[in-house]
């Protein structure tokens, strides 16, 4: 069984003047260590995809499953404690909190639950090393690059070990050398931890980087190769 199952997936937005379908049934399976990138045209729904799949928006209809788990089932605080634990993004703006260093701003998730443990701030120590950050680990975020944000990003969303990353434009603000750095992290990393990515993209240099490929066009999700 796949780990991530998507089934007829829809979800329209009712305005005054019309009803807008923006996913027209779309079905997913992905296994665990598995990648995918997903393309399409600007306002095509790529986004509000992604938004479903980590639980931060409902769909209309259809189903999503995550490990077995239907989280559209849980309570609030049940869904976000299997969204902490469960679920990792990376965003466009890597949202880092200026006050924090580079090792407090990848401990993030773990604070919800109440002091750290010894044994997730060392896990955040080796993602700091994985990310190249080292020596930059006591930092603050104005110390630090734009591509160097982006990859505490990147070990922020990795603290948990989550089943499924979500990358929504993760390259967008970053230039080419940089870009290249965060999309090897990002088909890298996840497969250590046997971790689902999905990353939706503008680039088709990115895109290709994921060894499954697909387009989103008028609300359908097709497959490439």
């Amino acid at each position: 069984m796949a780990d991530l199952q998507v089934s007829k997936l829809c979800k329209q937005f009712v305005t005054a003047a019309e009803t807008l379908r923006v996913l027209d049934g779309i079905d997913l399976q992905l296994a665990g260590g598995e990648d995918l990138s997903i393309v399409g045209p600007s306002g095509c729904g790529k986004s509000t995809l992604l938004y479903i799949l980590g639980t931060l928006d409902r769909p209309t209809s259809g189903t999503v499953l995550l490990d077995g788990i239907d989280p559209f089932q849980l309570s609030p605080d049940q869904l976000a404690a299997f969204r902490n634990k469960n679920i990792g993004f990376v965003f466009q703006d890597h949202h880092l909190l200026p006050q924090l260093t580079v090792l407090e701003n990848v401990l993030i998730p773990a604070v919800a639950n109440g002091t750290p443990s010894e044994e997730t701030v060392a896990m955040a120590r080796e993602l700091v090393e994985a990310v190249g950050l080292t020596s930059r680990i006591d930092h603050l975020p104005g110390q630090l690059s734009g591509g160097e944000r982006q990859r505490v990003a990147v070990a922020r969303a990795m603290l948990f070990r989550p089943k499924l990353l979500l990358a929504d434009e993760p390259t967008g603000n970053l230039d080419f050398e940089n870009t290249q750095r965060i999309a090897e992290l990002l088909f890298q990393l996840p497969k250590r931890f046997s971790t689902m990515l999905i990353v939706v993209t503008h680039s088709q240099w990115v895109a290709e980087r994921a060894t499954r490929r697909a387009r989103l066009l008028a609300g359908k999700l097709q497959e490439v190769s």
